[in-house]
């Protein structure tokens, strides 16, 4: 007998334990079966995905794409000195950076859609919801459509203002006589760094847009579980009182 009465003794101490470690686990508590190591790792990882520092990377590198395209603008310069030889013009051209500042400004731009994108659908906290309670709303599609265009035009205009110098500078020899030293046209890396600026404040809308699209939607998953539980618990209890009554 006082052996039986040891066993269930220690079966009933395992069942407890067993579900501490559950409780633990389910609560977010792996002190006594993770390193420090791992904690400090997945807290760190955690806390590289949120919503805020996501945000904070997508405006970033917008308003990065935005100086560079602005500085390239005002770094260009008017026009080359021709330099006329046998059957040939030479435009030679100053000191321009525009080039390596509007490649620049291209990949920051293309950084800040990018993430922009991948903020939206990213399971943060180790929940994900589904496209469709993300882009619920009217308002989500629209400004996630313009968000998507804008980049485009964007990268459109950097790419073609920073090519346009690129050939200015390479192809400096003309046969032509009468050939002018031209640069970009002015104002295409102006223009095309507030629409890098404008591109990646529309993709931070639509993170805040599908922040709370995703709040709503896991609100009424809680909600359904909660009616759910509480239409098992009632039925339960009626089973009890039918079988108190029995």
């Amino acid at each position: 007998m006082e052996k039986r009465k040891k066993k269930r003794a220690n079966i009933g101490h395992h069942k407890t334990t067993h579900k501490l470690l559950l409780i633990k686990r389910a609560s977010g508590f792996h002190e006594f079966h993770y390193p420090k190591r791992r904690i400090l790792a997945t807290s760190v990882g955690a806390m590289a995905l949120s919503i805020k520092l996501m945000s904070l990377a997508v405006t970033g590198f917008g308003v990065l794409s935005f100086i560079l395209g602005i500085i390239a603008e005002n770094k260009k310069p008017p026009s080359g000195v021709p330099i006329t030889g046998k059957g040939v013009v030479i435009c030679k051209y100053p000191f321009d950076p525009t080039v390596v500042l509007g490649f620049l400004s291209v990949v920051s731009l293309a950084a800040s859609a990018m993430l922009g994108f991948y903020s939206i659908f990213h399971p943060y906290d180790g929940k994900s919801a589904p496209r469709n309670a993300l882009f619920q709303s009217t308002t989500m599609i629209i400004f996630f459509q313009i968000a998507v265009w804008v980049s485009l035009l964007g990268e459109g205009m950097l790419l073609w203002a920073t090519f346009t110098e690129l050939l200015h500078l390479v192809r400096n020899v003309h046969h032509n006589m009468d050939a002018q030293c031209t640069t970009a046209k002015t104002g295409l890396f102006g223009g095309a760094a507030f629409l890098a600026l404008d591109a990646s404040l529309f993709w931070l809308i639509c993170l805040l847009l599908a922040n709370n699209a995703r709040d709503d939607y896991f609100d009424k998953e809680e909600v359904h579980k909660g009616d759910y539980s509480l239409v098992y618990e009632t039925q339960y209890d009626a089973k009890g009182q039918d079988k108190g009554k029995v």
